[in-house]
């Protein structure tokens, strides 16, 4: 078998002949952004041969790599086949999860009233003229008789009783006993919050007993290796024996890791961690529960379930307390999901009186919509442009990528993440570079960028150095190679901006459907809550200049942070918000788009920069 080693993380493997690197890389714990899932369609999964042979290029890395990068060893892990022993180098990523996890989310104060009950009790020793069993003896002094145990904690109950003085604490959930602990550990009650993205996942751990978080951790949702997109992974998950195991293996395997870090952090004991509640897109919790999730693809796109799910920790795999509850809060459609009811709770938008929209901006944009009485969501195919995939240089958030854009005094202001040399674009950057180039007319409102062969004269001369021709047309340089970590000019290009106009337009058109539906005008928005990551970088006015939201006075858009993720930090805190969001599902009117006649015709529209 050939052997791998790979540098700077110095980890070695023995893995099978014929694999790709990266799915070795993967196999090795490494993570390599693979957007198109291994087809050599997005160029992102770049890896140096350090030692070894790697043959000739194939057509997709000469496609995506320079000669000068072939000629230093670079290569696409999804196109090089492992046959020999190579060294290879993986490019550090740093991740900008602190952008993610230290957002303030529209939740200041957790509402406390957790589910769990733990209760410390001094129990009265047996004698024979008292031969009441243990188990029955911690009933009768908990005045409880309805209450199960688990056998798991049933076995060491007697030793523990009598080397702990007959003092314990029994963590109760529901009507079951989940816990028998010795003394009293009646101060110590923990959970975690998880929002499952299908590019991050993030983690709080909550102090139940004081409604608080006490530490917050993300990790790359490693699920990326089978495509950036839920379509993806939903035909990875229905191609093969084994597949839907191995896509629950990821997810379970990065939660595993948040809980670790959290624990880290924070010193709590896992057996003190007694409940996990989840929200995420249909798709994520389909995969999250093992759950095949292969009719959420065609039309009519059914879940195999949308109500709330909960499982045993142990069941799952996750390492709290091994009978710690997991919930997953309800889904409300198939692209749908319980990260938008999580949205819905957080904004408390079920409790509006006002005309108030929501937009999740993402691979799916989630839209919710409350008006004249009425709550409506609908989910629109916006691909992944706004995480950086399918755009040329397109790359997550994280130290290199460009940020921020701005047109100022005729010229153009870029910055990057962390101020590291520009390597790449993400979300942010492509929205904002979009706006700078409509502010400079550089581009029409058909987001065609100026051909200066045609139109010399409309083209100021200091421009004329920034435009040169690409394989999808003209592109704009942002960053000269000069000043670029890479060496390569950093560029949009005009088919980055069309897969931009898709992105947005669904949006849009997504947002005028519900309006139309509820029979108001866009002017008629009292606020436009932008939720997520994305939506808090995101700069309004660049978002009002292309048109990816209604034209309304700023103040009017407010970002409101993680917001799903805050809803199920509400849900996990206090059982009343839970019993809430359960409810949530049968209130919110959803709004199929792909069986609407309108939509296609409001779609073309919206594709328009400016509105």
């Amino acid at each position: 078998m050939p052997k791998l080693r790979f540098i700077p993380q110095n980890k070695e493997i023995e893995v099978e002949s014929g694999i790709n690197l990266l799915k070795a890389a993967d196999q090795a714990g490494l993570y390599i952004e693979g957007d198109c899932a291994g087809k050599g369609t997005c160029g992102k999964c770049r890896v140096k041969l350090v030692e070894g042979d790697a043959g000739n290029p194939t057509k997709a890395e000469k496609k995506h790599l320079s000669e000068k990068e072939l000629s230093e060893g670079w290569a696409l892990s999804c196109q090089k086949r492992v046959k020999e022993n190579w060294t290879v180098e993986v490019p550090v990523q740093k991740e900008a999860h602190l952008r993610k996890t230290t957002l303030a989310g529209g939740v200041e104060n957790l509402e406390g009233d957790p589910a769990i009950e733990k209760i410390a009790v001094k129990l009265s020793r047996p004698a024979v003229k008292d031969q009441t069993a243990d188990l029955e003896r911690l009933l009768k002094h908990l005045d409880r008789d309805d209450l199960s145990v688990e056998l798991r904690e049933l076995s060491g109950f007697p030793g523990m009783l009598r080397s702990n003085n007959f003092s314990v604490t029994a963590a109760i959930s529901g009507n079951r006993i989940i816990s028998i602990e010795p003394g009293d550990t009646s101060d110590q009650l923990f959970g975690i919050a998880f929002d499952i993205g299908t590019t991050t996942i993030m983690g709080s751990l909550i102090d139940l007993h004081k409604a608080e978080v006490i530490a917050v951790a993300a990790e790359t949702n490693p699920q990326n290796i089978y495509g950036a997109d839920v379509i993806s992974r939903i035909n990875h998950a229905s191609e093969g024996k084994g597949n839907l195991k191995q896509l629950q293996d990821k997810v379970i395997e990065a939660t595993n890791t948040i809980i670790k870090e959290l624990l880290k952090q924070t010193k709590v004991a896992r057996d003190r961690v007694y409940e996990i509640v989840a929200v995420g897109n249909t798709t994520m919790s389909h995969l999250f529960m093992g759950v095949d999730p292969t009719y959420l693809a065609p039309a009519p796109f059914i879940p195999a379930y949308s109500r709330a799910l909960e499982l045993e920790a142990s069941e799952l795999g996750l390492d709290i307390n091994p009978a710690g509850r997991v919930i997953f809060l309800p889904n409300i459609a198939g692209y749908v999901g319980s990260d938008t009811l999580g949205v819905i709770l957080a904004t408390e938008m079920d409790k509006r009186t006002s005309k108030c929209a929501a937009i999740d901006i993402g691979t799916n944009g989630e839209l919710v919509l409350a008006a004249n009485g009425r709550l409506m969501a609908c989910s629109t195919a916006a691909g992944p442009a706004f995480e950086g995939a399918q755009i040329k240089q397109g790359m997550r958030a994280s130290a290199g990528a460009v940020e921020a854009v701005q047109y100022v005094n005729d010229d153009f202001e870029i910055s990057t993440i962390d101020d590291a040399p520009a390597k790449g674009v993400c979300g942010s950057g492509l929205i904002d570079a979009a706006a700078a180039l409509v502010d400079s007319g550089l581009i029409d409102a058909t987001g065609r960028i100026i051909n200066p062969e045609e139109n010399p004269d409309q083209l100021p001369e200091k421009f004329k150095n920034r435009l040169k021709r690409g394989e999808s047309g003209f592109e704009f340089i942002l960053v000269p190679g000069s000043d670029s970590e890479t060496g390569d000019d950093i560029v949009l290009s005009q088919g980055d901006l069309r897969e931009l106009q898709l992105a947005k337009g669904a949006i849009y058109a997504g947002l005028k459907i519900l309006l139309k539906e509820a029979e108001i005008d866009e002017q008629e928005l009292d606020e436009v809550l932008l939720a997520g990551a994305f939506g808090n970088y995101v700069r309004k006015e660049s978002a009002l200049t292309i048109g990816l939201l209604p034209q309304l006075p700023s103040e009017k858009i407010v970002a409101v942070g993680n917001a799903a993720g805050d809803g199920s930090r509400m849900a996990l805190a206090s059982k009343k918000i839970r019993e809430r969001a359960f409810a949530l599902p049968d209130k919110v009117e959803h709004l199929e788009l792909s069986t609407r006649r309108d939509f296609q015709d409001i779609f073309v529209d919206a594709l328009k920069f400016g509105q």
